[in-house]
């Protein structure tokens, strides 16, 4: 079943001239320069925090100096009629905002399917780089679309996501999300020079009854000593993470902290979502 990408502007909803099957062929035909925010939605038309995500949207915007011209109640209404018209029931979205015109809003939708039982009840393997960092990784911006794609390409089989390292070997986040160790019974993740993901925001909340939080990016000299570790995204939740550059994460099965914080993660999303 194709994506749908329509453009939203001055003139309201308007077709584009390329087709794609997914979020991801779609990424080729985006421009390099703008900004850009990713979720999905429950019940056809129910979404999480997505105000959220047009605040982030927003401020990237303003971090790239784009003069953003648009109405949230004019694209929530465009991207629900888009829902709507779809039949596929629950989406995953991207609204992307292009620098050359900041009027404008490309937004494309796919069907959503949750992340496989399999990867929650099993775990994830991961690597981790430093060969490539995000640049003002406040900021969502539509470069680092295109790199990730690179970098999830080369991926080996197998292999879920990639770890970025910074320059001294602290692990920041994933390509695509947010990273997290828990160690000596404390959660760990790092305070700044990531993104602010929509769904890291609901862990900080949910922990707080779970585990001691620490805002500091884990090393990667501490994987030995790590006792769980996962990440989070928005259209994925938590997945929890059994083995970083092929090194076991405490006994290699997905931990019990992990699990209490996934289902009080769920808990908080099905109190919260809000019709678009």
């Amino acid at each position: 079943m194709p994506a749908i990408v329509r453009r939203l502007g001055p003139r309201g909803l308007e077709e584009v001239d390329y087709a794609a099957s997914s979020l991801a062929e779609a990424v080729v035909f985006e421009p390099f320069d703008g900004v850009y925010t990713v979720g999905n939605t429950w019940q056809s038309t129910k979404a999480l925090l997505f105000d959220a995500h047009l605040d982030r949207l927003e401020a990237s915007a303003r971090q790239q100096r784009m003069p953003l011209d648009y109405d949230r109640q004019q694209l929530k209404a465009a991207l629900r009629a888009m829902i709507l018209t779809s039949d596929f029931g629950d989406v995953r979205f991207r609204i992307s905002a292009p620098a050359s015109r900041p009027d404008t809003l490309l937004i494309t939708i796919e069907p959503y399917a949750p992340p496989d039982d399999a990867l929650v009840r099993q775990g994830v393997r991961c690597v981790t780089s430093g060969a490539e960092q995000r640049k003002g990784p406040s900021a969502k911006t539509s470069d680092w679309m295109h790199i990730r794609a690179r970098l999830q390409e080369a991926l080996k089989p197998g292999i879920y996501e990639i770890i970025l390292l910074d320059e001294s070997g602290f692990m920041l986040e994933g390509a695509s999300s947010n990273f997290y160790a828990i160690l000596a019974g404390q959660l760990y993740t790092a305070g700044s020079a990531v993104l602010a993901g929509i769904s890291r925001r609901i862990v900080l909340e949910v922990c707080q009854d779970i585990l001691p939080l620490r805002l500091q990016a884990p090393h990667s000299d501490d994987l030995p000593t790590m006792l769980e570790a996962f990440l989070s995204s928005s259209s994925r939740g938590l997945i929890p993470i059994v083995e970083i550059d092929d090194r076991a994460i405490g006994n290699g099965a997905v931990g019990e902290n992990t699990l209490k914080l996934r289902r009080a993660y769920e808990r908080w999303v099905t109190e919260h979502l809000e019709e678009l």
